[in-house]
This record gives C-alpha cells, structure tokens and sequence, in this order.
C-alpha cells in the first residue's frame, strides 16, 4: 500500500499579496525538495508545477497540497525532516489556524492517484468520525494492515486541532 496525503490551509491575505510572498517564493524549492525526497510518489498539481490554483472549497484562500508517498516514514521524514520543517514552522505567518482538522492520511492501493474529491472526502471523514483506518493522522497513524492506531509520530506542536481526543 501507499500513503495518501491532503493537507488544507487557509491563507491570511490572497496569494498574490506582499504578506504571502515569502511563503509564495518557497513554494518551488519546497516542491523540488519534495518531488527528490526518499519515498516520494505523486503530487498534484497543474502546469505551473504547484496547486496553488485548485480551489476545492468555496473559498479562494484555502490552499491544498495532495500527495502519495511509499510509507509514513517518508512522508514524516520530508515534512518534520528536512528544510520543509522550517516552512511548517512559519506557516502562522501565512495561515489561519484551523479549527478543525486539516490534514489526513489514508492507504491507496500502489498506482492509485486519488482525485482531489476523494481527498476532500477523507478529510471530511476525519473532522466527522475521528481517526479510522480510512482517515487518520500522524498523531494517531494507522498502519495498512491494522485496525487499531500504532504510536504517535510527532507531538502536538504540528497537530492542529488535537484530535486525538476524538
């Protein structure tokens, strides 16, 4: 199996404002440094290389970046690993805090590419049933072959909201 990923945010200004500039002109390095990382699969996007023009939700600022990696391994490794760390840790420069969830993760078969509807879906499926195998989070993984949560696998400071609670 492979890991999917979506992960949501809500911009502070337009994308084409001065105070989403510097996370705009990290958008390409972060992209490449994805696109090169260990365990690295797919990424949505469109011709200009990023998915900064998809827009799922009804509102303009809300950003989303959908992947599929080999494991949760490689997908931790790249966003609490490497430089795209130093990006997570400025995103409430650019970002609202979200009140509920806005990242999921969920097992695809291999070659599988899940459309952004499947992505909003499992998202959807999080905020409303909690972590299950079907949706999940880095705070309450599920490996593809069990039914109930393996360890956490970053604390809480990148997990917003907590919902490990739920």
């Amino acid at each position: 199996m492979e890991l999917a990923t979506l992960n949501i945010g809500r911009l502070l200004a337009p994308l084409d404002s001065p105070r989403i500039a510097e996370f705009v002109a990290q958008l390409e390095p972060i992209n490449r440094l994805a696109d090169g990382s260990p365990g690295f699969v797919w990424r949505l996007m469109t011709d200009a290389g990023d998915a900064t023009s998809i827009r799922p939700f009804d509102d303009d600022l809300i950003l989303v970046n959908l992947a599929v990696w080999e494991s949760l391994e490689s997908l931790r490794a790249f966003v609490y690993g490497s430089a795209h760390v130093n990006v997570l840790r400025q995103r409430r420069e650019w970002f609202e805090r979200m009140a509920t969830a806005h990242m999921v993760l969920w097992w695809v078969e291999p070659g599988h590419i899940p459309s952004v509807g499947e992505a909003v879906d499992r998202l959807e499926r999080l905020r409303r049933d909690g972590p299950t195998p079907a949706a999940f989070t880095f705070r309450m993984p599920f490996e593809a072959d069990t039914a109930g949560p393996g360890s956490p696998l970053v604390d809480a400071e990148f997990c917003w909201p907590d919902l490990a609670a739920s």
